[in-house]
């Protein structure tokens, strides 16, 4: 009796905290719920089971999109129905309770809520939750079960007919059809059931082994019908695993070729199906014969001589295809060919991979100026292709822009040049120009960009100079005759000379690395007794690269032997002397103005020294003026461009440096200027020279 007693009052303990079954309702029911009411309720199914809610009675407030009062069901968090107004129990029967369904395993939850009014009162709603047992072989089509399937409360097993067995996912049937076979020199191996059709999700391998001296043999014989898709993809297959790689897959209606030479002494066919088709399989014979060496010794190469097999002691020479070099280990040496032995044991010794050339990245400077383009797939091995492009706007590309790695392992463009291609500077083509004529002596002042490439010099001697790329500049070998070569400072990026301290930030402050003074220039006299300005040019490289903008562009170098035309008309710019309120005054800001070249005649005619000495002119000058118009003192190492600014006909040229000329205070306006296009090969040969030097180039 006590013991009844406690079973009864264990089951009604269950029953009274199960959540397979019970009710859910509005608060209030049947009564009516009141305004800003609210119900939530959620209940979860266990594995294998479902939760469902029947609703056996609706009545809420009907409003457009349940907006007032509305009931929302949701299944594992997504919303699945959104309910108000009226409904009949037939219409909750057919159309409503079907779809508030769980997942298995899964949880449902409802929500209630009423708004702050109601016209009249509602009785709300009720429904019938229940957990029932989720049927995964009638109702769920994955099941898994590759043959029979077996339902029961919670869940579901598979079974498989007489001669299957349950793989190891517990699902798929499956047959036994492997075997160790080795040490048998010869037998027989078919798929299973032959000659009948062989078994779905069959995972069948074989081991042949044998002595190491001989090698497999496999001769298929009778049908071979392996299932292949129409496109040709075999659906199921045999492969044959060896030690040098696998063989196949094979499938359709072609057997391998047989005999079929495996080369090794250790093999393992393997043959796989799905779960469908009626196809026979295959069998095959296999035997032992004594191993030889195969036709080809490694991939991407040939032998020497050819044939079909060798055996032990034949000797052929390897050479790699075209592209391809030989790896051979501790060398440091290229080669693409090697010579080799085949021995008993059916392997080539040596045997050297052939790999592709590797021609590596190429050298490029690391200013960051020539850039390589990185895709995902950059690989610099023979046939692959890089590109080049240049940082900056203010630098065009010179040579090709793709390279390909060739056979000889070097990088090589269209064209057949080796040569990697360089990044130069855009010369000559500033952002902005003048708009109108000036003069030095109380000329007009440039705007800022308008003359980008005219740099100032302070100390020991003011004067200017011309940048004509990122390392260099060239001026008057008379402005820095007596400057130390690592003290000298340049200034860029300006037109006011007073704004060349630190905070000014758009100002380049430039320091000298190097001085190169022409060899010919007769250096050490006073200026003020010299008579021989012939040569007057002189180098200065920077002790660091210079970043281009708009307001720093270098000069381009003239042609050589271009040759001046008498009138032509270029333009003078400088920070020198100028016309003051009563005499004449250093310019603060930077001037330029439109002069003509004069005559040969006319600059034969030079002026006399303070000494009485006339100046002497040579053919490495020439002289230029216009009314009212020249350059000064301290304009010494300014250009002379052209042509002439404000025409919008760039790019410009350096044709001339400001040398020297009458006093300014004579108003002669005839200046002289070192002839550029003389010293273009001088200033190429020496950058070069001094460039390959700091390299350690010779």
């Amino acid at each position: 009796m006590m013991l009844r007693l406690s079973l009864l009052l264990t089951l009604l303990s269950h029953s009274a905290n199960s959540v397979l079954l019970g009710w859910v309702e509005s608060p209030g029911y049947p009564s009516g719920y009141l305004p800003h009411a609210t119900l939530n309720w959620s209940r979860c199914a266990p594995q294998g089971h479902t939760l469902s809610i029947r609703l056996i009675h609706l009545d809420l407030e009907d409003s457009q999109g349940c907006e007032n009062d509305a009931v929302k069901v949701f299944s594992n968090g997504n919303l699945i129905s959104v309910l108000c107004g009226t409904r009949e129990f037939e219409e909750l029967q057919s159309t409503i309770n079907p779809s508030l369904l769980s997942s298995p395993g899964g949880c449902l939850s409802l929500s209630f809520h009423s708004d702050f009014s109601n016209t009249k009162r509602h009785t709300g709603f009720r429904g019938f939750y229940t957990v029932q047992d989720f049927d995964e072989c009638e109702d769920d089509p994955e099941n898994g079960c590759t043959q029979f399937c077996h339902n029961f409360i919670g869940g579901y097993h598979c079974s498989c007919q007489h001669g299957y067995h349950l793989g190891v996912d517990k699902q798929t049937c499956t047959v036994h059809c492997s075997g160790d076979l080795s040490g048998l020199n010869r037998g027989d191996i078919s798929s299973p059931s032959w000659p009948g059709s062989y078994a779905e999700n069959a995972n069948c391998h074989y081991i042949l082994s044998v002595e190491a001296h001989l090698q497999l043999e496999l001769h298929f014989s009778g049908v071979f019908d392996v299932e292949q898709s129409p496109g040709g993809q075999c659906i199921d297959a045999l492969r044959i695993e060896t030690s040098t790689g696998t063989l196949g897959p094979f499938c359709g209606h072609t057997p391998p070729p047989s005999p079929l030479l495996t080369h090794s002494h250790h093999v393992k066919i393997r043959f796989t199906s799905d779960g469908f088709g009626t196809n026979k399989g295959f069998t095959l014979h296999f035997r032992t014969t004594d191993k030889v060496c195969p036709a080809v010794v490694t991939s991407h190469s040939t032998a020497t001589p050819q044939k079909p097999e060798y055996h032990q002691g034949q000797t052929v020479t390897v050479t790699c295809d075209l592209g391809y070099v030989v790896n051979t280990p501790g060398s440091q040496t290229l080669s693409s060919q090697y010579v080799t032995t085949c021995q008993s044991t059916g392997i080539w010794t040596p045997n050297y991979p052939c790999e592709p050339v590797d021609c590596g990245f190429p050298d490029i400077p690391e200013d960051g100026i020539l850039q390589l383009v990185v895709s995902d797939n950059l690989h610099t091995q023979y046939k692959d292709q890089i590109q080049f492009n240049c940082s900056s706007k203010y630098y065009t590309l010179e040579g090709k822009d793709t390279y390909t790695c060739s056979a000889s392992g070097e990088w090589v463009s269209v064209g057949g040049e080796t040569q990697m291609p360089k990044c130069t500077p855009v010369c000559g083509r500033p952002e902005k120009e003048p708009a109108n004529t000036g003069r030095i002596l109380g000329g007009r002042n440039a705007n800022l960009g308008e003359i980008p490439w005219h740099l100032l010099i302070k100390e020991p001697n003011r004067g200017g100079a011309s940048l004509i790329n990122d390392r260099w500049a060239v001026t008057a070998a008379h402005v820095v005759e007596r400057a130390e070569e690592t003290s000298l400072r340049l200034y860029g990026g300006l037109v006011d000379g007073r704004t060349t301290s630190n905070r000014f930030s758009d100002v380049v402050v430039i320091d000298s690395e190097r001085i190169i003074i022409h060899p010919s220039y007769n250096k050490g006299m006073f200026l003020d007794k010299r008579t021989n300005f012939d040569n007057d040019i002189a180098l200065i490289r920077f002790a660091s690269r210079v970043n281009f903008g708009p307001n720093l562009i270098p000069i381009c170098l003239p042609e050589v032997n271009r040759g001046l035309v008498e009138n032509e008309q270029g333009t003078v710019s400088g920070w020198g002397m100028t016309e003051g309120r009563t005499n004449l005054v250093t310019s603060r800001m930077l001037k330029y103005a439109h002069i003509g070249v004069y005559s040969q005649n006319e600059c034969q005619n030079t002026p006399y020294t303070s000494t009485n000495s006339r100046m002497i002119f040579t053919e490495n000058m020439f002289c230029a003026g216009a009314s009212g118009k020249d350059s000064c003192q301290k304009d010494s190492g300014g250009p002379f461009i052209l042509p002439m600014l404000s025409t919008g006909r760039a790019p410009y040229y350096l044709t001339g440096i400001v040398s020297w000329g009458s006093p300014c205070e004579e108003r002669r306006f005839k200046g002289y200027y070192t002839k550029v296009e003389n010293y273009v090969e001088w200033i190429k040969e020496t950058i070069d020279k001094e460039e390959k030097s700091l390299k350690g180039e010779r």
